[in-house]
């Protein structure tokens, strides 16, 4: 005997993800709560991710998003400097005591 697919509208997927993203609830939580695979809707959220984030994109121009990145690399260079900064900081209190 095979068993049937089942189909789920996409307000209910919509509803479903919402929970996860929205709420501090887990993946497995709310799939057990809908009675769903925890991976079908673990796929739902990815894909929510995945569409949200080029939407995203599309919303920023060229020029915007040239001055996003370098703003980023500038970003993660400030962070390797406090990084270094606070290591520095914690070797010479420790070697003035």
């Amino acid at each position: 005997m095979t068993r049937r697919r089942r189909q789920f509208s996409p307000e209910f997927k919509e509803e479903a993800v919402r929970m996860v993203l929205e709420g501090e609830r887990t993946v497995a939580s709310v799939a057990r709560e809908f009675d769903i695979n925890a991976s079908t809707l673990g796929s739902w959220v990815n894909r929510h991710r995945i569409v949200s984030t080029q939407a995203e994109q599309r919303l920023v121009s060229g020029p915007e998003r040239a001055r996003i990145r370098e703003l980023e690399r500038e970003n993660a260079e400030l962070r390797e400097k406090l990084t270094f900064l606070k290591k520095a900081a914690a070797f010479f209190a420790a070697e003035s005591r």
